[in-house]
């Protein structure tokens, strides 16, 4: 298996596709993604624009529906809540279609929605996003992060960091063979240096810090917590995903 790490979406080549592709966004697409497939909903349909989002949900019964709008860490008018993960509840989403658009995850996985295999990881689904690999054997991986505002975010490449050093160490590969390019290498450094003091770490994020500054201390805790969520969202259709 062969893993690349890009930091932004627009970093990503344009000239081929990978046999499987990861979009990363730990602050909070990915871990709210995951969150509500944990806690029963049916699917999650994903949206950079907040146009369509709103166009096609219409066509779902609104006892059926639940729609998630961010921009820039703030719900959106008009959407039933924004991008914490400590917002879906089986009260609420269980049986749902959760319609979500945010600042930058959702567009990290429009980009990569044409590979054979599209996931989403974050810190809190690690290990099941690792054991599907594992089970899958995909020759080439992108392990793609939604960054902000196409910008480099550290809490999204200490999660590929961590997906990298769990296959390394499940399975003994070398790391300079399973790297792909140097970010992996970077990532695997940034991961062992902080992999027992992950919320640290994300407080130390730019995002992190522009979160902390909209009180949301307790969605950061969340997401930084590892491998709590036996959850592996796979792309079934364009942008929508469901577990595996």
């Amino acid at each position: 298996m062969k893993l690349s790490h890009f930091h932004t979406p627009e970093q990503t080549p344009t000239d081929h596709l990978p046999d499987c592709a990861i979009a990363i966004d730990v602050l909070r697409a990915t871990t709210t993604i995951a969150q509500a497939l944990h806690v029963g909903a049916e699917s999650v349909q994903a949206f950079s624009s907040l146009d369509k989002l709103f166009a096609e949900s219409e066509s779902w019964p609104a006892e059926k529906r639940i729609r998630a709008g961010e921009r820039g860490g703030q719900k959106v008018e008009g959407c039933d809540f924004g991008n914490s993960p400590l917002e879906c509840t089986p009260e609420q989403f269980a049986g749902r279609r959760l319609f979500i658009t945010t600042t930058n995850g959702t567009r990290a996985l429009q980009c990569i929605q044409p590979a054979a295999i599209v996931l989403t990881a974050a810190l809190v689904n690690r290990a099941s996003i690792v054991d599907y690999l594992l089970e899958h054997q995909p020759k080439t991986v992108w392990m793609v992060a939604s960054g902000w505002e196409g910008s480099y975010a550290l809490e999204d490449t200490v999660c590929a960091g961590a997906i990298a050093q769990a296959i390394h160490e499940k399975t003994g590969q070398p790391l300079a063979e399973m790297a792909e390019n140097d970010e992996v290498i970077g990532a695997v450094t940034l991961f062992q240096q902080w992999r027992d003091r992950l919320q640290e770490l994300l407080h130390h994020a730019s995002h992190g810090k522009r979160l902390l500054r909209l009180n949301n201390l307790e969605d950061i805790a969340f997401c930084s917590k590892l491998d709590i969520l036996p959850v592996v969202p796979v792309q079934t259709a364009p942008g929508v995903l469901k577990n595996a």
